[in-house]
């Protein structure tokens, strides 16, 4: 069997590494660089907190799992850990809302616990306790933290360096020759042809685009802008993802901390993106330091913003349109928590023509005809 898959992120690194395990004659067409998309400006924290219906709630779950047993097959999982993650709530609507999930966390078997601040304090002695005043505060020991690129590069590594798969950068399909219910090819502008047996599309915010010769094949999407911004390496030891009423942080690696927060998302576009210096990552550098004071006095070291790949449900898209039965679609928009049961289930359903888990809740087909126009 050959096999094109078309993206170069965490999903497309995942699948290709899965296909090419099981003997299929892999390509990856990326149409940049490995991680150039959403993997390469995420939050990249692995949980299940807000994500229903049920179904995608245990997706996830079973996809944190999968990390852990990654460990038996690459000798260096050193881009991902599981850190916990702490959030906390203070206006009223907040503390509500926080409260229900946490409850249908129990009862789904999600380890949730309520923490006091001196407990908070213990595990990230660097905050400050007057930013965090009574606030209501959440804790979830199983949660963690990703690089998505690390992980996409072992991917991939191990995919062409053990099985023979190949990858193809600056390559962007955009044209699809449909025979007799099957895709044969898929071409890019310039009129490149790449030709397989079956061809999984984990394009991200560009998967309508692969199709772009076939709009009944397309689904519906609803990106939103994400904006990052970064500061220098700072004498801290914050381990963990944490989620404020203002602010969102997390660990990147080198001393240096990630930001982010809705606020500033609505800030900033692909077209005009915002950069070190603008109000957006002034915000945020402010935010984390009335947070965590020994950030006083920094400003922020670069800035990234990214547009995420959210189908118009919020949940994954996963299998064939029965009209065309070789271009199987993988959307999502938890692919860092989800790339490795992904990776494990499009493949066995490539391969095998089965999953070991019911996919039936993800089909593209749910959408009804016509939704994508």
């Amino acid at each position: 069997m050959k096999a094109v898959v078309i993206g170069g992120g965490v999903l497309g690194a995942s699948v290709a590494y899965r296909l090419s395990r099981a003997g299929v004659q892999v390509t990856v067409l990326e149409r940049a660089h490995v991680g150039a998309g959403a993997s390469g400006a995420t939050f990249a924290w692995t949980n299940s907190l807000r994500k229903p219906p049920r179904a995608y709630h245990d997706l996830n779950v079973a996809s944190m799992a999968l990390y852990l047993e990654l460990g038996e097959e690459f000798e260096d999982t050193s881009w991902f850990r599981v850190t916990g993650n702490a959030e906390w709530a203070k206006s009223e609507s907040a503390r509500q809302e926080q409260k229900e999930r946490i409850r249908r966390l129990h009862a789904w078997g999600y380890r949730a616990e309520w923490i006091g601040v001196d407990d908070l304090l213990d595990l990230e002695p660097d905050l400050s306790r007057s930013a965090i005043g009574d606030a209501q505060i959440a804790y979830y020991p199983d949660d963690g933290l990703v690089d998505p690129v690390r992980y996409a590069a072992a991917m991939l590594g191990a995919a062409t360096r053990r099985h023979g798969a190949e990858l193809l950068l600056g390559v962007h399909a955009t044209r699809m020759d449909i025979r007799s219910g099957r895709v044969v090819a898929v071409s890019t502008p310039d009129g490149e042809r790449y030709e397989a047996d079956v061809f999984v599309n984990c394009a991200g915010r560009w998967v309508n685009d692969v199709a772009g010769n076939a709009p009944d094949l397309s689904i519906p999407m609803a990106p939103t802008v994400g904006f990052f911004a970064f500061t220098p390496p700072a004498p801290t030891t914050i381990m963990r993802p944490l989620h404020t009423p203002h602010l969102n942080i997390r660990p990147d690696g080198a001393g240096r901390l990630m930001m982010a927060s809705a606020v500033t998302d609505g800030k900033s576009s692909l077209e005009d993106p915002a950069g070190a210096s603008s109000p957006p990552a002034m915000e945020l550098m402010s935010e984390a330091a009335r947070l965590i004071p020994a950030l006083g006095g920094m400003k922020p070291e670069a800035t990234r913003t990214t547009l995420r790949s959210i189908p118009s449900d919020d949940v994954a898209v996963l299998g064939t349109f029965p009209h065309v039965e070789n271009h199987y679609l993988c959307v999502t928009h938890s692919g860092v928590t989800l790339a490795p049961i992904l990776g494990k289930l499009v493949a066995e359903e490539v391969v095998h023509g089965r999953a070991t888990m019911d996919l039936e809740p993800f089909r593209p087909t749910r959408f009804a005809a016509g939704a994508a126009s």
